[in-house]
């Protein structure tokens, strides 16, 4: 078995091979790195701008295995903190959210405005403290590192990373196509699902990204659909993501693969049900043909460590939260653009709760297969895993067409049929592990 972590991956693209060693998914000392390096010491997303809307809102959240809190102090500031007293470290948010001036810690009483500033430490005058004790700011510490791109914060416990932006690079291009469903942006609807399935991290940032996987592990929904194109009144939900009206279509996928783990995979599909299809000649005047044509495209963008955007009849929000080597977390939530009417947010939160979540009709499957592989991959003897080979010979290094038109630069382009089902998309994943774990 490979000793050293570096050899892990076996990438040699000009020999045709792109390998991933299953100690990826299974060695403790593996995660322990992967911790260290990617969500203690990178940019990791804690939040979206709309769960904190008015001053003095809080929101908990975390990085890795620590705890956040996101405020929105009086100025309407947007500031990230551990969530840590500066006194004996208890936890000063137990709450999810809310909306408060103040926070005082349980344990001896230490205060807390929505800006972070310590308000007051109890019995202050009678404690004796010696002259020394000012030294140290009593404030609730900031993370390191806080940015925004188009309501969606991240954070970063080490200082030295690149700018965000830089660190996004071109998939902010997805992001805006999100957002600019709306003038006025994007928010989330109110209500989250959080599950965990006891299996790696990796195989949801994998699962997301894989065509390949799709009627072998979800029949039943395709069947359903089948049943529901002959149904009155199913309209609502009859948009599916791979198939419609139980037509078979000619559809095609692509995907692009870029720097630093993000990657996007795409496909054709009818927009006819499509919530923002009554609105493409306003989207078309706005954004232009090219962004409004890709609005309504299948996309399926990973952000990496732990965001993912799943822009299919609905859009959903998924955040990736490793608790263990074998122990993953995920909490999902429906977006939707603000200004939105009534009946068009209706169709999509029927079109997501219908696939999406423990009570949806896909993620089930998918959460039991990444157990089921979890437990495969204590076959100790079997050493390499074979599932990244589809679409290499076809691969273009850099941008092809498709991405031409976006005028994005991604490190690797692939377009073809849908039953292609490329696996090269997972490559910018681990590519960018390797790099960073090295």
């Amino acid at each position: 078995m490979p000793a050293d972590i570096a050899q892990l991956i076996d990438d040699r693209p000009a020999d045709g091979v792109f390998r991933v060693h299953r100690d990826v998914f299974r060695r403790q000392d593996v995660y322990a790195r992967e911790m260290d390096r990617f969500f203690h010491g990178g940019w990791v997303f804690v939040a979206h701008a709309s769960q904190v809307p008015n001053p003095q809102d809080y929101l908990t959240t975390s990085i890795g295995r620590q705890p956040l809190v996101v405020m929105r102090g009086q100025d309407g500031t947007l500031r990230c903190f551990h969530n840590s007293c500066r006194h004996k470290g208890a936890l000063v948010f137990h709450q999810r959210r809310g909306n408060r001036r103040t926070h005082v810690c349980h344990y001896h009483g230490w205060a807390y405005g929505s800006d972070g500033r310590n308000l007051g430490v109890k019995g202050r005058a009678q404690g004796d403290y010696p002259a020394a004790f000012d030294d140290d700011s009593h404030d609730l510490q900031p993370v390191a590192r806080f940015a925004e791109y188009r309501g969606f914060l991240f954070a970063s416990l080490a200082a030295e990373v690149p700018p965000l932006e830089t660190h996004l690079g071109d998939i902010r291009r997805f992001i805006d196509m999100a957002v600019d469903q709306s003038e006025a942006g994007l928010e989330i609807v109110p209500g989250a699902v959080t599950y965990t399935y006891r299996a790696n991290w990796k195989l949801q940032l994998e699962n997301s990204t894989d065509a390949y996987h799709f009627t072998s592990t979800h029949p039943s929904y395709l069947r359903l659909l089948d049943r529901r194109s002959g149904m009155a009144g199913r309209t609502d939900v009859e948009a599916a993501i791979w198939q419609a009206g139980g037509k078979k279509r000619e559809e095609m996928m692509g995907s692009f693969g870029f720097p630093n783990g993000h990657a996007l995979v795409w496909t054709t599909s009818p927009v006819e049900n499509h919530p923002l299809y009554a609105r493409l000649p306003e989207l078309r005047a706005r954004v232009g043909d090219t962004r409004a044509e890709w609005m309504l495209r299948t996309r399926q963008c990973n952000i990496f460590p732990n965001l993912q955007l799943a822009s299919n009849a609905a859009l959903q929000m998924r955040v990736i939260r490793p608790l263990a080597v074998d122990l993953t977390e995920i909490t999902s939530y429906c977006l939707a653009p603000v200004g939105e009417d009534a009946e068009q947010r209706r169709q999509r939160l029927r079109q997501y709760e219908d696939f999406f979540n423990p009570s949806g009709l896909a993620t089930p499957d998918d959460t039991v297969t990444f157990e089921d592989c979890q437990r495969g991959f204590e076959s100790g003897e079997i050493e390499w895993q074979q599932g990244y080979a589809r679409g290499m010979g076809r691969v273009v290094r850099g941008a092809d067409a498709h991405a031409a038109e976006l005028d994005i630069a991604p490190d690797t382009s692939i377009s073809g049929p849908f039953e292609m089902s490329d696996e090269t998309v997972f490559h910018a994943l681990y590519r960018n592990w390797s790099r960073k774990l090295k």
